[in-house]
């Protein structure tokens, strides 16, 4: 659509003009059609603006072909973005990105400590979720906001590197961004800010590293009132001590010592949460080896109970090798038939007959296992489980002591594991489950876990797996520190102490960053249920002298407390993960000043809308560019 704009004076000016208008003609328009405009434009200028037979509102655009003053020739529009594009900069940015943070922050805030409340999920195939974990929370939203997929990535990173914080790196990564909005408004560079923050990010390290207090691994009861006090804000902390024990036996099992102080807890890879519905939380017990839901492969034939087994693992097929490709034989004589199936057959036997010179006990293979293998096998009194997953037999090699052969004929005597005290393969509800168990020094563990439901059942396997996560932060760096905000309050009050020395533009980030610590012990307050300004009055008071630094707030009561004395710790690994993740998320979100989407619209068949392609201006980077259908 062409509009032509008339200019009325004494002369008309020296170029032509093209309009693309999506608003109606305003004052509003002959303001910025003033300040747009590449020629000078005198003030006084009136126009008047014929539309010809179009209705709507429109964003309006220019194709301007002026008149050069320096070169003396016409210039067309420089075309940069295609017309799918939609492009957000400037300021505008900043602050969406901002709300975006606050509002993924506001969902989990009333998740966070032992009065949480609980967020109830349904997911795209009508399953209900009820959880008050951040990450298993965030997990099942589906937004549209980068900058709000950005905050659920933080979840999931502390969630994978230490188990637990999940909720509190969301509240303080919001808080930080909601602080440094202010100095966005004031005109701010991001990165002053960024550079603030990280300051402060050192100090507060500093600050842990001051506080922070040792704790012996070996030490039992202590280690249970740590992991009690980390799982005391989940839905199942009535079973905190049945979860602990669980969670501290599972860790001490897997621990490897890699020598120089240093150990490895792979709860991951060695410990498996096994969940059958049935019978009482309280029947739930760790498992010293393995077990799998899987029965024997002759169940009439073979053993389903063997003490001290020698075992042998395999990850290859004990049937006839198949051709890669696609084989046709032609049989000319019916002996010929018959030879083939005895080439199958003795090719079979010389692998059983390669295993069995081992005398094992039970033969394990993740891939398939023929009949014929099967009938030699249970001849020889051997029993025989196959198409295993890959993650369950390298527990079994950890728990027994065995080791996973590619081939029969490269077995010897060294891989076969002796360890375990007993195979057995028992019958829980409706399916068979084979267990490897009582075994002398077993690497790898499983859980059992009973419960009447299994939406229980997956709320305690998602608490537990934090309590484990705990429980190997503090053997892989046994330090504590306060639990119940104390922690950030000490940090807050260092940082608000220390930014007094600070000179220069980041004075002010830096102190805003101190106090944006606060958000977690205001959080707690707020979900207590108690006058949080009193609350908050009293606690900084007590630690603006710098010498409570163990004075909180007990998350059941809402009182302010000795976090000693109550028994409330956090791992330092968490504490430290999550002011890491929360500040230097913060900077990343506060460095983004450009966000450049592409745009898919459906069209009916045959349907083509006007091509109005994107021009860039030189406007106000602040502005939003939208192109017109």
């Amino acid at each position: 659509m062409k509009i032509e704009v008339a200019f009325t004076k004494s002369q008309p000016l020296p170029c032509n003009c093209i309009l693309l208008l999506r608003t109606s003609y305003t004052q509003q328009f002959e303001d910025e059609l003033y300040s747009t405009w590449p020629l000078d434009i005198p003030k006084g200028w009136t126009f008047s603006v014929a539309e010809e037979g179009w209705s709507g509102e429109f964003v309006w655009f220019f194709y301007l072909y002026n008149l050069n003053k320096r070169k003396g020739r016409m210039h067309a529009p420089v075309l940069v973005l295609r017309d799918s594009l939609k492009r957000e900069s400037g300021t505008k940015v900043h602050h969406a990105n901002i709300q975006a943070a606050k509002a993924v922050a506001d969902i989990i805030r009333t998740t966070l400590g032992p009065r949480s409340m609980l967020k109830m999920l349904l997911d795209a195939s009508g399953g209900i979720v009820v959880t008050n974990d951040g990450n298993a929370i965030l997990r099942e939203l589906d937004l549209a906001h980068p900058a709000a997929k950005s905050m659920i990535e933080l979840s999931r990173t502390q969630d994978e590197e230490v188990g637990d914080g999940t909720t509190s790196v969301i509240v303080l990564g919001g808080e930080m961004l909601h602080v440094a909005e202010a100095f966005i408004e004031k005109s701010y560079h991001p990165t002053v800010i960024c550079r603030a923050y990280s300051k402060a990010l050192e100090d507060a390290i500093a600050v842990l590293d001051k506080i922070a207090v040792s704790i012996d691994v070996n030490d039992r009861p202590a280690m249970l009132g740590l992991v009690k006090s980390c799982i005391g804000t989940k839905f199942t902390s009535q079973f905190g001590d049945l979860i602990a024990d669980l969670a501290i036996d599972a860790t001490s099992t897997v621990g490897v010592d890699l020598g120089q102080g240093l150990r490895e807890v792979d709860i991951k890879k060695y410990i498996k949460v096994e969940k059958v519905p049935g019978s009482q939380l309280e029947d739930s017990k760790v498992l010293k080896g393995v077990m799998f839901n899987k029965d024997v492969v002759a169940p009439g034939k073979m053993k389903r109970k063997i003490l001290n087994p020698r075992i042998i693992l395999l990850d290859c097929p004990v049937e006839y090798k198949k051709g890669e490709n696609q084989t046709n034989a032609e049989l000319v004589r019916e002996e010929d038939w018959e030879v083939l199936l005895k080439m199958e057959e003795e090719f079979i036997e010389n692998m059983c007959v390669q295993i069995l010179k081992f005398k094992p006990d039970l033969v394990i293979t993740e891939k398939g296992l023929s009949d014929l293998a099967c009938h030699y096998l249970s001849k020889a009194g051997v029993s025989a489980i196959r198409r295993l997953r890959k993650t369950d037999n390298n527990r079994i090699a950890k728990a027994c002591g065995a080791t996973i052969v590619n081939r029969p004929d490269e077995l010897q005597e060294s891989d076969v594991g002796t360890g375990a005290g007993l195979f057995e393969v028992k019958k829980i509800g409706d399916e068979f489950f084979a267990f490897i168990v009582d075994c002398k020094d077993p690497k790898a563990c499983t859980v059992l876990l009973r419960g009447a439901s299994k939406d229980l059942l997956n709320e305690v396997e998602r608490n537990l797996q934090d309590a484990m996560s705990v429980a190997r932060n503090i053997l892989k760096n046994p330090k504590l520190l306060p639990g119940g905000g104390a922690t950030e309050l000490t940090v807050s009050a260092a940082l608000k102490q220390k930014s007094s020395s600070i000179e220069g533009i980041e004075k002010w980030p830096y102190e805003a960053a101190a106090v944006a610590f606060e958000a977690i012990p205001r959080t707690l307050a707020q979900n207590c249920g108690v006058n949080v300004i009193r609350t908050m009055t009293a606690l900084q008071g007590k630690h603006a002298n710098g010498e409570n630094a163990w004075i909180g707030i007990d998350g059941n009561t809402g009182e302010i407390t000795d976090m000693k004395e109550r028994k409330i710790w956090d791992a330092y690994n968490v504490k430290a993960q999550t002011f890491k993740t929360a500040i230097e998320s913060a900077c990343m979100l506060l460095r983004i000043d450009d966000i450049v989407s592409g745009i898919k619209k459906k069209q009916a068949p045959g349907a083509q809308g006007p091509s109005k392609p994107k021009i860039e201006t030189e406007a106000d980077a602040d502005s939003e560019q939208i192109l017109p259908d």
